[in-house]
């Protein structure tokens, strides 16, 4: 359940330097190592309810394990953007595709907060990108390009309840291995939840992965103001 009470800030990362490097290590086996997280990806997947001929961001997309079921729910007219500052991962990411979806795919190889794109997106994925997710820089970034309406999905580590100490315990050592800080764990979609209405966060395996998704905030209309005579 989301609770209304306003969500301290996640800090930015810290040691991203270091995290590049070990990504940069576990490229060739990333596939692998996320191979029990995959059911959590097409759950995520699913609930951006793509459309044929739509716009995904694949927000710090890895090798790619994303793309093709990005693209099946897109479709032959539908368009991808991945980003991802890891160029090791990024070259998995390429040799993924078949040479058919390559113009369907648009892959930079950046942080999110210097990335830049053009066009706007109807949905965005972040799929275990805590460091992303904590970074209030690199989320304007990503909502710069939404459309208003357009369905977001963030999937991520988490501390589960207290009392879940192997839960926990999987989290920290996840955490080590995966992202820059331990900043945010307790409740590392709030950024999200302060920019999406209808927002949702459903917990996994036992409280320690959650799934968060919402819809991007409409703009207030406008109404036409007739000057009284």
């Amino acid at each position: 359940m989301v609770t209304d009470r306003p969500p301290p800030p996640c800090p930015a990362p810290d040691g991203a330097q270091d995290l590049l490097a070990l990504y940069r290590a576990r490229a060739a086996h990333y596939d692998e190592e996320l191979a029990p997280f995959e059911p959590l990806r097409e759950a995520a997947i699913d609930r951006l309810n793509l459309e044929t001929g739509q716009t995904v961001l694949d927000v710090g997309c890895g090798t790619g394990l994303s793309l093709p079921l990005l693209l099946q729910r897109v479709g032959p007219g539908g368009r991808v953007v991945g980003i991802e500052q890891c160029p090791d991962m990024l070259a998995h990411a390429r040799a993924r595709l078949h040479a058919d979806q390559q113009p369907q795919v648009t892959l930079l190889q950046t942080s999110v907060t210097a990335a830049r794109w053009r066009g706007q997106a109807d949905a965005a994925l972040l799929h275990f990108t805590h460091d992303i997710v904590c970074n209030p820089a690199a989320l304007d970034r990503v909502f710069s390009h939404l459309k208003p309406g357009a369905r977001v999905v963030a999937t991520g580590l988490q501390w589960a309840p207290p009392w879940a100490l192997a839960v926990n315990a999987f989290v920290m050592g996840a955490a080590l291995y995966s992202i820059s800080s331990l900043a945010g764990l307790d409740r590392p979609w709030s950024g999200l939840q302060d920019r999406l209405q209808d927002f949702e966060v459903t917990p996994e395996w036992m409280g320690g992965i959650y799934i968060a998704s919402g819809i991007c905030r409409r703009p207030p209309s406008r109404r036409q103001i007739i000057p009284a005579k």
